[in-house]
């Protein structure tokens, strides 16, 4: 950090007039409905005077219209940010703008670390990294496994929409590992909202013995968990005292690649309760 960053509060914003343009223009998008100069100025906390140069900004760039009612002006935001939006999902690629926190985790923790989407009842792997050795996990770019056996799909499916969630609750696999259990919805759902709680997955020798993952999920501009990210390791290694370092390395990396992909969804705050297997 350079002498010039130090000296900047973190919790003022480095460039007061940027922060209160963005903070108006994000209040017009969040809104229900156009508004009047008055009501936008209360709402985003802005003098009115600077709230009209701001807004007025955004008329000439294109981001913002009004409608004019009698005496009153009402201000819109226009689809010009979605017009940049839609430039910028062209170029992101989540699988590339993971890969370098991907192997961060993996040389960090010694063990493969994936991304994963969430493909009807499965999880499909996009993108992994991997330290050298001997010994390689059966993990790779395009492998499929039923989402409620992997860290990684518990880990979306946790932050589903209920709609969404309905019918993968119908569609749970039984897994191979000593510890899996005859698929219940009802505790499953119960591993879910615990999931939602503490931010993270875990899987503890269900999908195939000697094998645990963790993994927490990754957020999109939408606020959405579109992706997560884990690490697959041996169970006598992952669930024992490497389990707090590993749970807080993958959230760090999970938040690190929300923030890139535009994310403003802060993860939940970690605690030390451990899995247990539905």
């Amino acid at each position: 950090m350079s002498a010039e960053e130090a000296a900047v509060p973190k919790s003022r914003p480095a460039s007061p007039s940027t922060d209160r343009a963005l903070t108006v223009l994000e209040t017009l998008v969040e809104a229900e409905g156009p508004l009047t100069l008055t009501m936008l100025a209360q709402t985003a906390g802005v003098p009115l005077a600077t709230c009209a140069s701001i807004v007025q900004t955004l008329e000439v760039r294109g981001y913002a219209a009004r409608q004019v009612v009698g005496r009153s002006h009402f201000w819109r935001p226009t689809l010009r940010m979605y017009a940049l939006a839609t430039q910028l999902i062209r170029k992101v690629d989540p699988a590339s703008v993971s890969q370098r926190h991907l192997r961060r985790l993996s040389d960090e923790l010694g063990m493969p670390a994936h991304l994963g989407v969430l493909d009807g009842a499965t999880i499909v792997y996009v993108a992994k990294a991997a330290t050298p050795g001997f010994i390689q996990f059966d993990t790779f770019v395009g492998k499929v496994a039923p989402y409620n056996l992997t860290a990684l799909g518990r880990a979306i499916a946790a932050y589903l929409p209920e709609p969404a969630l309905v019918p993968l609750v119908d569609q749970l696999v039984a897994g191979s590992g000593p510890n899996a259990r005859r698929p219940s919805v009802k505790a499953f759902r119960a591993e879910l909202a615990t999931t939602r709680e503490r931010g993270y997955a875990v899987e503890d020798e269900e999908e195939q013995a000697e094998i645990s993952c963790v993994a927490a999920p990754v957020f999109d501009a939408s606020g959405g968990a579109a992706f997560s990210v884990g690490v697959t390791g041996f169970a006598r290694e992952l669930m024992g005292e490497r389990l707090p370092k590993a749970i807080e390395a993958v959230r760090q990396a999970a938040a690190a690649i929300s923030a890139e992909l535009g994310s403003a969804v802060l993860p939940a705050a970690t605690d030390d309760r451990r899995f247990s297997s539905w």
